[in-house]
């Protein structure tokens, strides 16, 4: 007697994601936290650093949930809002609001979500390392995708992105 299974019937479905075998074959996986190793190597599209302040950078996020997703990381390692200096907390909002700029500029966006996930419990995929998120929105684009299929839908590369984002940077804040 053959008996049928749930999972034989349901269709399997891929996602290809490449760029995971480096990590995966690693065998000497970095034990130091991402935001501390990333900034000591040179800005480019490898490490996807857009620009630098005095305590703190502007990283597109590598796992984005939109085109344009960027974040606002501290240099010092510190997991607690009241743990960084004033200066770094300013810091952090003034790379935050021309964050906003740019995006509004490269991508035309008309909303923002901006803020931390403090903690693991609060959905923070590296809870020791503080470090604000800038996702960029638009009116009507609710994607099925993510909604029906689990699947984001990306429009460009996130070397493009880099491209595009880190241009604007450098231009004037007050040009459109």
């Amino acid at each position: 007697m053959q008996t049928h299974r749930l999972a034989d019937s349901l269709p399997m479905n891929r996602l290809w994601s490449p760029w995971r075998m480096a990590y995966i074959q690693n065998p000497h996986k970095a034990e130091n936290c991402v935001f501390c190793r990333v900034p000591k190597v040179p800005d480019n599209a490898e490490n996807l650093i857009v620009v630098r302040g005095q305590f703190c950078y502007v990283i597109l996020n590598r796992y984005p949930y939109t085109t344009g997703h960027l974040m606002v990381v501290p240099f010092e390692h510190l997991e607690k809002l009241e743990e960084l200096t004033p200066e770094t907390r300013a810091e952090m909002i003034e790379l935050a609001t021309r964050g906003v700029q740019v995006l509004q500029t490269v991508y035309r966006a008309q909303g923002f979500n901006i803020g931390a996930n403090l903690g693991s419990a609060a959905g923070a995929g590296i809870p020791k390392h503080l470090h604000f998120h800038i996702v960029p929105r638009w009116q009507g684009d609710t994607n099925y995708m993510a909604a029906i299929g689990n699947t984001r839908i990306m429009p460009e590369t996130l070397e493009d992105t880099y491209r595009r984002v880190s241009k604007a940077w450098l231009e004037p804040e007050n040009s459109d």
